[in-house]
Parts: structure tokens; C-alpha cells; sequence
């Protein structure tokens, strides 16, 4: 009898080993995701320089994915592509943006296209404010604050 469980248990085992091996594989396998709208050729050449404007650029493309920032200055449609691999970080492999500029008037000025070898990383900064707690635990900070508060306050 003792032969048979140690038979079954071996075999369970070995099958558990195999799934694992299975399901850590699976979650290896590559992932491509794509981001994003950019209009096919065919769409962009129905736009005209110096003819469309805001409106009919937004019917013909479709809405954009931004506009310009501070000054409104253009459509901006962009797509990208990032690989995902198990639990390693995402890698973008392309990224296309189409961007549509426009004049005062609000017609249209320029149409360029822009591949991920026309980019460049931009540094961004950004505000960090120093709350002074380091080095102190969650105990320290909790104490420190007892005498902060007044019964009034909790009413509030």
C-alpha cells in the first residue's frame, strides 16, 4: 500500500513541477501593445495646405490624440508601440507622431511625420517637498504630533 501512495504522490509531484514549468514560461512569452491613433497616408493627403482648417481636420483625421499645449498651435497624433516581456520593463519599439500645425487664422500650415529615431528624451523636473521626517519612524511622527491638535479641532 505504501508503495502505491509513494507511487501517487511521485506522479502528483512531478505534475505539479510540470505546470510550474509551464505557467512560468507562459508569462515570459513577448507582448506587443499598441497605444494611440496615427492617420494613414491616404487620410493626410485629403488635407490642404493652406486650405483646412481646425474643423476639417478633425473630420477628416478624427479627434487628436493632444493639441498643442500653450498656444493651440496643432493637431498632434501620436502611436506607440512597447514590448512587454514577463516581469521585465516595458521597452517602447516604435512610436510614430503625426503633427498638424496651424497659423493664427487657424488653417492648416504644415503636416509632418516623426518616427521613434526623430525623438529625443526629455528631461523632465519636477517639485519635491521635503517634509523633514527622515530618519523618523511612523511611531515617532504619530507621538510627535499628540500635542498638535486641540479638542476644538476634532470638531471641525
Amino acid at each position: 500500500m505504501s508503495d502505491k501512495v509513494t507511487q501517487i504522490a511521485g506522479r502528483i509531484g512531478r505534475a505539479l513541477i510540470a505546470g510550474c514549468l509551464v505557467l512560468s514560461l507562459a508569462a515570459c512569452v513577448e507582448r506587443i501593445r499598441a497605444h494611440g491613433y496615427v492617420p494613414e497616408a491616404d487620410d493626410l493627403d485629403q488635407i490642404t495646405v493652406g486650405v483646412d482648417t481646425r474643423d476639417t481636420v478633425a473630420e477628416v483625421l478624427g479627434a487628436p490624440s493632444t493639441a498643442g499645449v500653450t498656444d493651440d498651435s496643432g493637431y498632434y497624433y501620436v502611436r506607440t508601440m512597447v514590448r512587454h516581456v514577463g516581469a521585465l520593463e516595458p521597452k517602447v519599439v516604435d512610436r510614430e507622431v503625426v503633427a498638424v500645425t496651424f497659423d493664427d487664422g487657424g488653417v492648416v500650415q504644415n503636416i509632418e511625420r516623426y518616427g521613434l529615431e526623430d525623438g529625443r528624451a526629455v528631461v523632465l523636473s519636477r517639485r519635491l517637498t521635503d517634509n523633514k521626517t527622515e530618519g523618523n519612524g511612523i511611531i515617532a511622527q504619530l507621538l510627535r504630533n499628540l500635542g498638535n491638535f486641540t479638542a476644538g479641532s476634532l470638531l471641525n
